[in-house]
């Protein structure tokens, strides 16, 4: 790939006006794009309605899934003719199998329904990128450019959509009036014998023949976001200015050398200086037409004709620049009401719709997609203001879930945190000696305050040692559990066994202690 050879001005552009080079691009070459779409897609075309001929939904529904498939040959097209080389149509039709080994299924499956599809099929087959490196890629590739790829999706389905739907409305207004002047004809649409199977085969072919004018420029605008965002990071247009400048000052230092050259002293040339006489330049010939001429100094000047003059060099650009705008407005209903003719034609023209299946799924559609996104929205709204709705449902006296109420004393232990002295584990050093069963309850008494009031644990007055134990192990702490089990086995021996612990216990339980919790005690 050789910059220089590039057949755009490389430059960093803002995403939308990459979207325009690639219309831009997509018109220049037109003729090959369409022409290539045409003779792959729709032979597919042809040959998913002849198997599915009863099934036209079926036919529509494959074609469009296969789409991935196809866009690989308009991006092989103007990758090619961006740096100057672009095929011929036999070219690129005898590429084309080549482009669909690589990573075929995975383009078909779980990312076909990518919002970003023609952003990430350039890292795909230009750069040949799989797995990890893969979306590393696309990860830095899309951290500015992925919102204006996913948009390009969106209004492109949106424009294929009011097309198709558009080309088949004005099929349904070619139909001749003998076949509607009825009214009934619609009711045989869904006769299962197929005998009007034809109709809804010629609406699916009308929308292969949008995407025949349609996909290239997608692909198009796709690939040209592709290569902004390149060049932003690889500064493409920073590296073409010093090539530039480096062959300018190559072809500087010739020419520097070749005017040396010519410069250079040659011998004898003080005697011709010293041998020919002092002559000046002579001056020109003085122009007749200039500011000096007779007939400017004789002229009387016209007031009249020097404001026209003026006006018209202000009325002219720069100074002035007339623009002309043309916008929508709305029309007189009075003026433009319609007869009563029109409104029966168009009452007669929706109910004929009604009949017909395919609007009647993409109404079914395009309802279920607007009750989830109400539904959506209502639950979105519920939950960013649930702390509001709390407070106004106990205002007004609704019922609430109640709260779970912490008990204060567990084991005839006081379990409250502002009952616990600043550092446990020193604390419970002190009292060792002395005092072993203080020390102990010390850090049992600490140890179940941590779970109440710190990790939530529902401990009541009825919960029994084994059943915190448990509690402790749902957790999934070890070291927390470890050390639960330990204090408990110790505490219990004391406690109802009246079993004096061992000298080093008190060391191993205070650095467990520490490392668990620190010195610190939660207020």
């Amino acid at each position: 790939m050789r910059l220089t050879d590039a057949s755009v001005a490389i430059r960093p552009r803002s995403p939308w006006e990459a979207l325009d080079l690639g219309i831009l691009l997509a018109r220049r070459h037109a003729g090959l794009l369409m022409a290539s779409w045409a003779l792959v897609t729709l032979p597919v075309f042809a040959l998913l309605s002849l198997l599915l001929w009863n099934h036209s939904g079926w036919a529509i529904l494959l074609f469009w899934w296969l789409k991935p498939a196809f866009e690989r040959l308009p991006l092989y097209i103007l990758s090619r003719a961006l740096f100057d080389d672009t095929p011929t149509l036999k070219q690129a039709l005898r590429a084309f199998p080549g482009l669909l080994r690589n990573q075929l299924l995975p383009s078909l499956l779980w990312r076909r329904a990518s919002p970003t599809r023609s952003f990430d099929l350039p890292v795909l087959q230009l750069e040949g990128l799989k797995g990890q490196a893969r979306s590393q890629r696309l990860v830095v590739l899309g951290q500015r450019n992925a919102g204006s790829a996913t948009w390009l999706t969106v209004i492109g389905m949106h424009f294929e959509s009011a097309l198709w739907l558009g080309l088949t409305v004005l099929l349904y207004l070619l139909l001749p009036q003998q076949w509607v002047a009825d009214w009934k004809w619609q009711s045989l649409i869904s006769l299962a014998d197929g005998e009007w199977a034809w109709l809804e085969h010629v609406s699916n072919l009308l929308y292969a023949l949008i995407l025949v004018v349609w996909e290239p420029v997608y692909v198009a605008c796709g690939f040209t976001l592709y290569l902004n965002r390149r060049t932003e990071l690889e500064a493409w247009d920073i590296e073409l200015v010093l090539r530039r400048l480096r062959q300018r000052l190559i072809g500087s230092a010739y020419a520097l050398l070749l005017v040396v050259a010519c410069l250079a002293p040659l011998p004898g040339a003080s005697v011709w200086a010293a041998d020919s006489p002092g002559h000046s330049c002579p001056l020109p010939d003085q122009n007749p037409n200039g500011p000096q001429a007779p007939r400017l100094q004789n002229q009387v000047l016209n007031s009249e004709q020097s404001r026209h003059a003026a006006e018209a060099i202000l009325a002219a650009p720069p100074f002035r620049n007339s623009e002309t705008v043309t916008r929508w407005r709305l029309n007189d209903p009075a003026k433009d009401k319609p007869s009563k003719e029109d409104e029966q034609s168009l009452k007669r023209f929706f109910e004929a719709l009604g009949h017909w299946k395919a609007f009647r799924y993409i109404a079914q559609i395009i309802e279920v997609l607007l009750w989830g996104a109400l539904l959506t929205v209502v639950a979105l709204l519920v939950w960013r203001y649930r702390e509001w709705l709390r407070l106004f449902a106990g205002r007004i006296g609704l019922p609430q879930s109640p709260r779970r109420e912490v008990p204060s004393v567990l084991f005839g232990l006081e379990l409250a945190p502002e009952t616990l002295p600043s550092d446990v584990a020193s604390e419970a050093e002190r009292l060792w000696d002395e005092q072993p069963r203080a020390a102990l309850g010390l850090l049992y008494r600490a140890l179940l305050s941590r779970l109440l009031h710190d990790f939530r644990v529902p401990l009541r007055d009825s919960t029994t040692e084994g059943e915190v134990l448990a509690r402790v192990e749902t957790l999934d702490n070890p070291p927390l559990d470890s050390f639960a089990r330990t204090l408990t086995l110790h505490w219990q021996a004391l406690a109802y066994g009246h079993r004096t612990p061992q000298a080093g216990l008190k060391q191993e339980l205070c650095e467990q202690w520490r490392s668990l919790f620190g010195n610190e005690v939660r207020a």
